[in-house]
């Protein structure tokens, strides 16, 4: 028995889990947790900080058309004249939102698709990973492209355009995971209580293929963010007045040798939430990894 005078530790009888251990690596990966802290700051900039300037994203001071970075304008103004410290919060706020709403439908497709498939076997996993196999040899810069041109370029289209060309690799992953755990103990036992299989799918073998599923999320944010910016820097993403950081790094490069600011300041965020997002991702994949060895 544990002496209720001492406190407890990870050795005691508080216990351990995967999700405890995973949590304590991640806090020991300086480079994740930098990660965490910089996204962290960039998103409360981007949700609350045009709540506080002086200026909105739209707003045009004639007067003051690419102005220098002043105590006025902090990151100086474009080329009508708009404040663009808030412009790139603004489109920071556009970009993040891309990048969330648009993994989410990849999320979606993906991780039903390939736990279906891992979980049936048989032809109905062979049919639908051709059905992958042709689809990956797509490019998919150019199949967004196409989706994006033929249905609009609202934000929403924008959203489902690129969620769905990137949940291919997200079916692989769940497919593998879901093969390995339906051989386990607990799987066999659900099947003979003679529970159904949708009900043995969603109930206990996604829920235990949570681990993958979250580290290749946080891989996959960036990835559609940097496509998101591509589309916008084509004219194909976000649209006038309304800013993205891509849409604010296209207007930047027409102009970065007179006036160098307007590209990068939106290119520094862009950099920094990427790097964020990605030194993020390899942490939890490193914290989450089984064969991690426990310090």
């Amino acid at each position: 028995m544990h002496d209720p005078t001492l406190p407890l530790t990870p050795d005691t009888d508080a216990g351990t889990s995967l999700w405890r251990d995973a949590f304590h690596r991640l806090r020991r990966n300086h480079l994740a947790m930098v990660g965490l802290v910089l996204l962290s700051i960039i998103v409360i900039l981007s949700i609350v900080g045009p709540w506080f300037s002086a200026h909105t994203f739209d707003a045009q001071d004639r007067d003051n058309r690419l102005a220098s970075p002043s105590a006025r304008h902090w990151f100086g103004t474009d080329h009508l004249g708009r404040d663009v410290f808030v412009r790139v919060l603004t489109g920071g706020r556009v970009s993040i939102q891309v990048g969330l709403a648009a993994t989410a439908v990849s999320l979606l497709i993906g991780v039903v698709y390939g736990a279906v498939a891992g979980f049936q076997g048989g032809r109905l996993d062979n049919g639908m990973m051709r059905i992958v196999d042709i689809l990956y040899t797509l490019p998919f810069t150019i199949v967004a492209i196409i989706l994006v041109t033929y249905f609009g370029r609202s934000l929403l289209l924008v959203f489902i355009a690129i969620g769905a060309v990137e949940w291919l690799t997200m079916a692989r992953i769940v497919r593998g995971q879901v093969q390995s755990l339906k051989e386990k103990e607990f799987v066999e036992a659900a099947m003979a209580m003679g529970l159904p299989w949708r009900r043995i799918l969603f109930r206990h073998l996604i829920p235990n293929a949570l681990g993958p599923i979250i580290v290749y999320t946080t891989l996959t944010i960036p990835r559609v963010m940097l496509l998101e910016a591509f589309l916008s820097y084509l004219g194909l993403g976000v649209q006038a007045p309304m800013s993205s950081w891509g849409t604010l790094i296209k207007e930047g490069v027409a102009v970065m040798e007179e006036y160098p600011w307007l590209l990068i300041f939106p290119g520094v965020a862009l950099s920094a939430t990427l790097f964020s997002l990605n030194f993020l991702g390899d942490g939890l994949r490193d914290a989450l990894d089984p064969r991690s060895s426990k310090d």
